[in-house]
């Protein structure tokens, strides 16, 4: 996470709002926030983290938290919190709580929302979890990126149970947890295992004899399949010749039956033709005629009703048109009159005008007498400031020339600073070397007892090791053998005539061996292995011992290698500073003179900012009180030119009357005359909209009225045409009915009634024809065929009987055969799903064995566990290269067999001893490299490129030595790309760090954040 910015207002001694823009401090990578007890740097901590988790290590929501966080001369807190996720994505978490008007101890939980940044906008987010954007609980977060005051030491003082939990949420390890995993699939496994035995046991049946016993049987089959299909064959050929003569016989009876019936069809049929030529006929002449009649007369019907209706409509608008040009004739004297009475409407406009500028008049006179006084005031105040601040710059200029110069004084100082840590540090090395020789000869002498050669002591040790293991091996191979003859021994006590061997199975034993009791030389043969193996333990305590004690004197020696190089190093660098001494002001060799004329000079300066603070202050009330006097100034000539423009804008109005007259109006009220102009106005309007309205209905009803003339008239027109059309029409139809020699219409409308449909009907005779004539043709074809052949029925039935035996025997001989065959063919594939089903058979098992294994591994989260205590060790492998840096390679960090944190002395032999020992500055020490080293673990893990981490307090507990170690740390994490903030009231870190913000506490504005 990286944050942005951070706005806060009303939040414990935050009274104003207060923003910090984190860009310009991250970009940085190393900040610091800087401010005195209690001023409000934890604060803005606490801000960040109750604007994401909506929890403090202060207060938890028992303590009435929304209340205590709220500050006192506040009704309203608010946090706005911007940062950049390890996803790289920019979000905004906002926190806003108020206090009850009616109750001041009463205030509402706080209004939470969270939002992204997409498409140039705050897009607010559907759920308000921390977690989910951070990739952190609240927990975590306080020990990997924000950790508050007190809270340092906090993962170092972990549980066992504590750190493996924040291990798994932190770094994902429940992907180990993989015991439900294994359960699940030994479920599967299992259940499968029961489903493949349960489907074998109907395999039991199925083997290859069964197969082969199939297939003898099938060969028998098809053999007898065969004899039966020549028979069948011989006898179907003699029943088809049969069953044709008889068939034709049965046709030629069939046919002459259907022709007796079309027969007896004929004369309708004939009938029939002549009524649909005689419909087709008149339906053809007359149709035309009477559909043209019917649509004459429905038109001249409709062309009448619309006469009626367009009649009616005429009438009327010849009314409205009446009635519009008697209103006309009315209105019009008014609207003549118009043009005077606007005249009259403007004049009074323009008295109203007048009327509220004298009004207005006298109010801006009595302004700029007010105005006048107050600029005289201001004047006075002005000149009494600005001889105060000539006095305070005269005192200022009589103290300039005793003062020495800061970059000077700053210069030396730091010079004899410096002088006087490589002085003590020179002394403090030569200390440690003498030591680190000290050790490193203890160390030596505890080699002595065990004589042995560093160089060989190795192999040494692996020659006897292996001379013990064959000694063990061959004693094993001896003990194997007196074991198994032992055993026969028993089997051979056990042996009686009449029961069965348990080796062999025979019922007859005649010749028992005996065997002599070698248990006494079992137990001798035991007895040396196991002093065997006490030996090699032995050997290999004694190897490991050595090599701790060797391992232990290399560590020394590299730092009495390392102690001596920093000392030559430390004097190196202390001739240098010696020869880089030039200032002739001063004595090298006095330390105490410089330091007397540093605070005389610093005196001084004191009295230099207080003065100029109060020039500053002067200054500020003079700027203010010259732009007061601006501010009237300006004011005065407005209120003057205002005053004369309004008394001009009267004289203008006035010459603009054209009716009215001034005087007449000059002492009437505002109200009076307004309401005079507004009655005015109101008829004005009224006339001249009425008037337009009867002039636009006048125009909108003429042409209406001429259209419904001409629609009546074409109405008329168009009747009498219809009526000629209707009586040339009845010509035509009395023509038609005596051309088709018929008397009435009627006649004609009897016949077309019946509604023939002409194609279907010419159709369906034209194939009654058709198959009349082809059934005829048929008869005489079949009776020419069978004049030579007689038909015989009893001799048909007897071959038809023998055919149908045969058919059968065949049917049953074929349903054998395909029955052993489809047998055959049932057996093999299942006798294939059996082999299949032993082999999968085989592998579950296989699985089976290999998932108890995994049950067993992943039992009780143990797999956890074990990657937990990995992921701890590397994290002690991280810290390490800081801490060792940290303590000059005297202390280490590492974990017991418990999984607790320890330390290794090398200043006492490299013996362990609990964390809880270490000192305020060594537990900070090494808490500040394992939330380093778990940091740049998060942050590896995230796969950000990069992150921030922000430490309170704890550097109170350094001297200045480790002060400076522990900067030169922290300045590296620039390198890697971390950005680190510090909030702390140190000095020398203040004078030290680049970039910081300053917080200043006001008695009246609360506290108040400063870039530096």
């Amino acid at each position: 996470m990286i944050p942005i910015q951070l706005t806060l207002e009303g939040l414990y001694s935050y009274q104003e709002p207060q923003k910090i823009d984190f860009r310009n401090l991250t970009e940085a990578g190393l900040f610091g926030i800087f401010g005195s007890v209690g001023s409000g740097k934890s604060s803005i901590l606490e801000a960040i983290s109750f604007a994401l988790y909506g929890e403090t290590e202060r207060l938890n929501a028992r303590d009435k938290r929304t209340y205590n966080m709220m500050n006192l001369k506040s009704n309203r807190s608010y946090i706005e919190f911007d940062f950049i996720n390890y996803e790289n994505k920019k979000y905004r978490a906002t926190r806003e709580f108020r206090r009850n008007s009616k109750n001041f101890e009463d205030v509402k939980t706080s209004n939470v929302v969270f939002y992204e940044w997409k498409n140039e906008n705050w897009i607010p987010l559907e759920h308000s979890n921390s977690e989910e954007l951070i990739g952190l609980s609240y927990a975590n977060f306080k020990r990997t990126i924000i950790i508050p005051q007190g809270q340092f030491k906090e993962f170092l003082e972990l549980g066992a149970t504590e750190r493996t939990n924040m291990m798994k949420e932190i770094f994902s390890l429940q992907r180990f947890d993989l015991q439900n995993n294994v359960s699940t699939l030994n479920i599967k496994n299992r259940s499968e295992l029961d489903q493949l035995e349960g489907q074998l046991k109907g395999f039991e049946e199925v083997n290859e004899e069964q197969i082969s016993a199939q297939k003898e049987l099938l060969k028998v089959e098809q053999q007898r399949f065969e004899d039966t299909q020549k028979i069948f064959k011989e006898t179907e050929e003699k029943y088809s010749k049969l069953k044709s003569l008889k068939d034709e016989v049965e046709l030629l009876r069939q046919k002459k039956t259907n022709f007796e019936q079309l027969t007896l069809q004929k004369a309708k049929i004939d009938l029939l033709a002549t009524q649909t030529e005689t419909y087709d006929r008149t339906f053809r002449v007359f149709t035309p005629l009477i559909s043209e009649k019917n649509k004459l007369e429905k038109e001249i019907s409709d062309q009448q009703k619309n006469k009626e209706d367009h009649s009616k409509t005429l009438q009327q608008t010849e009314i409205q048109a009446e009635n519009i040009k008697h209103k006309l004739i009315v209105i019009q004297p008014k609207y003549d009159a118009l043009p005077e009475s606007k005249v009259q409407e403007n004049d009074l406009n323009l008295i109203l005008q007048m009327l509220k500028f004298s009004e207005e008049i006298e109010i801006l006179k009595e302004r700029t007498e007010k105005g006048s006084k107050k600029v005289k005031e201001v004047e006075a105040q002005q000149k009494s400031i600005q001889q105060k601040i000539e006095e305070l710059s005269k005192s200022t200029e009589l103290l300039k020339p005793k003062k020495l110069d800061s970059n000077l004084l700053l210069q030396v100082g730091n010079w004899f600073l410096e002088r006087k840590k490589l002085s003590e540090t020179l002394q403090l090395q030569i200390e440690k070397i003498n030591v680190k020789k000290a050790e490193t000869v203890k160390i030596s002498e505890e080699l002595r007892p065990f004589k042995i050669n560093i160089e060989t002591f190795k192999n040494d040790f692996k020659i006897q090791t292996e001379a013990l293991e064959q000694q063990r091996k061959e004693l094993s191979d001896k003990r194997n053998h007196l074991e198994v003859q032992q055993k026969l021994a028993h089997f051979a006590n056990e042996l009686h005539d009449g029961e069965s061997c348990p080796l062999c199975g025979a019922l007859e034993h005649p010749n028992i061996v005996e065997f002599d009791d070698v248990n006494s030389e079992l137990n001798e043969i035991q007895k040396q292995i196991g002093n065997i193996e006490i030996k090699k333990e032995n050997l290999q305590k004694q190897s490991l011992e050595i090599e701790k004690i060797l391992d232990r004197k290399k560590i020394f020696e590299e730092q009495l290698k390392s102690e001596e190089e920093n000392l030559q190093l430390i004097k190196n660098t202390l001739e240098e500073h010696i020869k880089s001494f030039s200032w002739k002001e001063f004595d090298a060799e006095n330390p105490g003179d410089f330091e007397e004329k540093r605070q005389q000079s610093f005196s001084i300066e004191k009295q230099m900012d207080e003065l100029n603070q109060q020039i500053g202050l002067e200054q500020k009330n003079l700027d203010k009180e010259r732009e007061n006097l601006d501010n009237y100034n300006k004011a005065l000539e407005k209120f003057r030119l205002d005053e004369a423009k309004k008394g001009e804008q009267i004289k203008t109005n006035e010459a603009n009357l054209k009716a009215l007259l001034w005087i007449d109006y000059e002492k009437k009220t505002i109200l009076e005359v307004d309401e005079i102009f507004t009655q005015l106005s109101q008829s004005n309007l009224a006339t001249e909209q009425n008037y337009q309205q009867l002039i636009k209905e006048e125009k909108e009803i003429s042409p209406k009225l001429a259209e419904q003339k001409t629609i009546v008239s074409q109405l008329e027109k168009r009747i009498s045409e219809l009526e000629k059309e209707v009586a040339d029409n009845k010509d035509l139809i009395e023509k038609a009915l005596s051309e088709q020699q018929f008397n009435t219409l009627d006649e004609v409308s009897q016949i077309l009634i019946q509604k023939i449909n002409v194609q279907e009907t010419r159709n369906t005779i034209q194939q009654f024809r058709i198959q009349f004539e082809t059934l005829k043709n048929s008869i005489l074809e079949l009776e020419a065929k069978l004049k030579d052949f007689s038909f015989n029925e009893e001799e048909f039935t007897a071959v038809e009987q023998q055919f149908k035996s045969y058919e059968n025997d065949l049917k049953t001989a074929n349903n054998s055969v395909v029955r052993i065959s489809t047998e055959i063919e049932r057996l093999e594939k299942e006798f294939k799903k059996k082999e299949n089903l032993l082999k999968n058979l085989a592998q579950l098992q296989k699985r089976a064995e290999n998932l108890k294994i995994m049950t067993n591994l992943f039992k009780g989260a143990g797999f956890v566990q074990y990657v937990s205590s990995i992921y701890l060790r590397q994290l002690c492998d991280h810290a390490n290269v800081r801490f060792h840096r940290m303590t000059r390679n005297q202390l280490s960090l590492q974990l017991n067999e418990n999984n607790d944190f320890e330390i290794i002395d090398y200043l006492n032999e490299g013996r362990s001893r609990s964390v809880k020992t270490l000192s305020g500055g060594q537990a900070f020490q090494v808490s500040l490299s394992l939330a380093l080293a778990l940091a740049e673990s998060v942050q590896s893990n995230a796969q950000s490129e990069s992150n921030f981490f922000f430490i309170d307090e704890g550097f109170g507990t350094q001297d200045l030595e480790s002060v400076n170690i522990v900067f030169e740390t922290l300045m590296n994490l620039q390198k890697e790309n971390r950005v680190v903030g510090i909030i702390s009231h140190v000095e020398e870190l203040k004078e030290k760090i680049p970039v910081a913000l300053n917080i200043r506490k006001d008695e009246e504005r609360g506290s108040l954040i400063e870039l530096m």
